[in-house]
């Protein structure tokens, strides 16, 4: 049986140094608790000169918004958006270039987990999960590639998981749609490339928040913590500074990539 490893501490928080100084960013699911309103966070104190966030939530969309403004002194613009609808896509692009002016970076946090047995797995339950997580990043970066190449430069970063490398049981669903995120970066990164477009993608490991702390049994997220290098999970602002990475220019020459934010072997 193997030893869990000590946990490590948080380390501290790593300050903005403006390095989305003047971009116009957009990003979906970046309301509540996860990756996506952490990444809004952090993208505001990078020196973002506007941003947009969706979600499928009006109160915890608004919520964020507060929150946002509260610890960046930026308010961001809000767009309610269904991922899984073209129409709301389309509108959702619209929107951000009609407040924005453009859109220089889009995350494409929108993602949709559960956990469910293969065997007793409904094709609506399928469905779903690939519809929210791999249908609706493509739809979004088909939207927001539109806009980009016609101005001859942008940037999308993708959020993917090491489930889309590594095996694990009841997620044959989330794992296949993250699967399906990486090679679509990969893929959709070779032809955005003729347009001065770049397209990127992380992939995290767990990461603790309140979303999957409802939605997942404690003994399996401590099992999966203790199996980390650090012996803890992620914190939320840790992937954010990687897709922060990812979108400014210091990683100028990546494109279909999938960086892995883990500190385990995936």
């Amino acid at each position: 049986m193997t030893t869990p490893t000590p946990k490590q501490p948080v380390p501290p928080y790593v300050p903005g140094h403006n390095l989305l100084a003047g971009k116009s960013v957009l990003i979906t699911a970046a309301a509540g608790a996860g990756i996506g309103l952490s990444t809004a966070i952090k993208i505001a104190q990078e020196g973002a000169s506007a941003l947009m966030i969706s979600d499928v939530h009006d109160g915890r969309l608004q919520k964020a918004v507060e929150q946002i403004e509260a610890e960046t002194g930026l308010r961001p613009h809000a767009h309610l958006c269904n991922v899984t609808r073209e129409d709301d896509v389309q509108a959702l692009i619209n929107t951000a270039v009609d407040k924005m002016g453009h859109i220089d970076v889009l995350v494409n946090n929108a993602g949709l987990g559960t956990s469910n047995k293969l065997l007793d797995m409904t094709d609506d339950q399928w469905n779903l999960v690939l519809d929210v997580t791999l249908n609706g990043t493509f739809r979004m970066t088909r939207a927001a590639l539109k806009h980009m190449s016609q101005r001859g430069q942008g940037v999308i970063v993708n959020n993917a998981s090491v489930l889309g490398w590594r095996a694990q049981k009841e997620q044959a669903h989330y794992a296949a749609a993250k699967a399906g995120v990486m090679a679509f970066t990969r893929c959709a990164a070779m032809e955005a490339a003729e347009f001065g477009v770049r397209i990127n993608a992380v992939s995290p490991s767990i990461v603790l928040h309140d979303f999957l702390r409802k939605s997942a049994p404690a003994d399996l997220l401590a099992e999966l913590e203790s199996k980390e290098a650090f012996g803890r999970a992620a914190e939320a602002w840790e992937i954010a500074n990687v897709i922060v990475f990812l979108a400014s220019d210091y990683s100028s020459y990546m494109t279909g990539e999938v960086v892995s934010v883990s500190s385990q072997r995936a």
